[in-house]
């Protein structure tokens, strides 16, 4: 009972000690500095696989309308 008593003693003082870590302002602002940073650059990478997404769907739209047009014509041709 001694020896578990001491492990959760020493248990607590564990945790303790390592909830007492504070960071000076100039960490945390550094800290907040890097997330934007990284957020940023999460932003800016979603908006490029936007825009790829959205030029092959604009250049797959134009092959259809191509396709679509040489139909018409085919049909066209085909009904005289």
């Amino acid at each position: 009972m001694k020896k578990l008593s001491f492990v959760l003693a020493a248990a607590g003082l564990m945790s303790l000690a390592a909830c007492s870590k504070t960071e000076t302002p100039a960490e945390n602002a550094a800290d907040n500095a890097a997330e934007m940073m990284e957020n940023a650059a999460d932003a800016l990478d979603s908006a490029a696989d936007n825009a790829i997404d959205a030029a092959a769907n604009a250049a797959d739209a134009a092959a259809n309308a191509a396709d679509a047009a040489a139909n018409i014509a085919e049909n066209a041709s085909n009904a005289m």
